[in-house]
């Protein structure tokens, strides 16, 4: 057991991911030097601060844990709240640093030194620090990677899957991402573990800074969605096995690797979110087909669907305080309800029938200038109309949850921290997107005669 608590603290530690990135062309200030990493709290029920300094302000909730709001965020009463492994005044040389932003926004400097002042705009934390990407290619390589479990990958990949590849693999990719990503993020907000510190790990990305890190997501979504791709297509699908698998593996090293280089995971939550991933895999892909049978055909699916997925999400809630993993987990809860009912009535209408038993397996077609128009034109209009509905949405719910549990909605960004908001706008407006996505669009393709 002491040899695999020392091998753990090892994976874990801050200076491996910081020699990663050194190794990859990411230079940290020198005055840095080799900054010791902080211990991690691990004695239970002992007040927790999302981050790698003490807790100093509490977020309002009652428990006694406590989570930082923002790297160097100063108050109205002034004082200063630290993000999540970002030591204090290390990463940005002090508080004034922070309160005077750069007459003009800078990029990573690439090969000389530069320092970027960087904020997230959900929780308006701000990240100020030196560092020099002495290699471009693996930095947008890598960007690239952790792109691949964000938002703006998800809203392009699915809807391409869905509408030009086969709605049968869509809706089962959909159905195993939803599991994956719902575990891992409840699994962070019970382990509670913070991100690598900073110094020595140079924060290359901001957004998800407020999460706690164990395990990756990024590494199981990055996991799950190429595994799960390559069963349930070949033996569907006609082609090679060897190209099933050299995309699996690149796309999987890419993502964990990513998140490596970006200082937002140590290694050992990067590798513990692989074997999550496969073990859920291992569990609930022979039940795959049997959810989406469910919802296809089952006459109250879609009040069952909505009502399961609602109590996740409360229940998520309940694990820790405010992070972006809880907004997350409401919106990945949403969309799995809303693509569900949309495939239901889709279904029951007849519009877009699966290909039976006796056509498989499926012959790619021939990529002809009309299929690759048609194809573009449809995810070029289909993702609009998401996008349009997504911001509709949010128009409508966020205010309308704000007065019905009358909440000041004059700080937008306050009022989404809480749950009564966050919740319902979330769940509403993903379950709306998720919706649009296997119902109305293909309707309207239908329609414009782009089926």
């Amino acid at each position: 057991m002491s040899s695999l608590r020392r091998l753990a603290d090892c994976l874990q530690d801050s200076e491996k991911v910081a020699a990663f990135q050194r190794l990859c062309g990411v230079q940290a200030p020198p005055e840095w030097g080799a900054a010791p990493s902080p211990p991690r709290p691990l004695e239970p029920g002992a007040p927790v601060a999302n981050g790698n300094c003490p807790a100093t302000q509490p977020d309002g909730a009652n428990d006694g844990r406590c989570r930082f709001q923002g790297p160097c965020n100063v108050g109205e009463k002034g004082d200063v709240w630290h993000s999540n492994g970002v030591l204090s005044g290390g990463a940005c040389g002090g508080v004034e640093a922070q309160m005077k932003p750069p007459k003009k926004e800078e990029k990573p400097g690439l090969g000389i030194p530069k320092k970027q002042l960087r904020r997230n705009s959900l929780t308006g934390e701000m990240i100020c620090q030196d560092f020099t990407i002495r290699s471009p290619f693996l930095y947008y390589l890598f960007s690239l990677g952790t792109e691949l479990g964000n938002e703006l990958f998800y809203i392009l990949f699915f809807p391409f899957c869905i509408w030009n590849l086969d709605a049968w693999l869509g809706r089962r990719l959909i159905i195993v991402w939803v599991w994956v990503m719902y575990l891992g993020q409840c699994t962070k907000d019970l382990i509670r573990w913070p991100r690598p510190a900073s110094p020595p790990v140079v924060k290359l990305e901001v957004f998800y800074n407020s999460e706690y890190s164990m395990p990756s997501t990024h590494a199981m979504s990055g996991t799950a969605i190429p595994v799960t791709l390559l069963l349930f297509s070949y033996g569907r699908w006609q082609y090679p096995l060897a190209y099933g698998l050299v995309l699996a593996i690149c796309w999987c090293s890419l993502v964990c690797f990513s998140r490596i280089y970006m200082g937002m995971h140590s290694i050992l939550d990067v590798i513990a979110g692989f074997f999550y991933a496969l073990l859920i895999l291992a569990v609930f892909l022979p039940l795959v087909d049997l959810v989406d049978s469910f919802n296809l055909t089952c006459t109250y699916a879609p009040l069952i669907i909505i009502s399961l997925h609602l109590a996740l999400g409360i229940f998520s809630f309940t694990l820790d305080t405010w992070s972006t993993s809880r907004g997350d987990t409401a919106q990945i809860l949403g969309c799995g309800a809303g693509v569900a009912c949309g495939s239901h009535v889709i279904y029951m209408l007849n519009m877009t029938p699966d290909p039976s038993p006796e056509m498989l397996p499926l012959l790619p077609p021939s990529l002809t200038v009309t299929l690759f128009g048609k194809g573009m034109l449809r995810l070029l209009i289909g993702v609009v109309i998401l996008l349009l509905t997504k911001w509709g949405m949010k128009k409508v719910t966020i205010p309308l949850a704000c007065k019905i549990f009358r909440i000041p909605c004059d700080d937008i960004r306050q009022a989404r921290q809480r749950m009564e908001v966050e919740l319902p706008y979330r769940y509403c407006t993903y379950g709306m997107v998720g919706f649009a996505l296997t119902f109305l669009i293909p309707c309207l393709f239908h329609v414009m005669g782009l089926s």
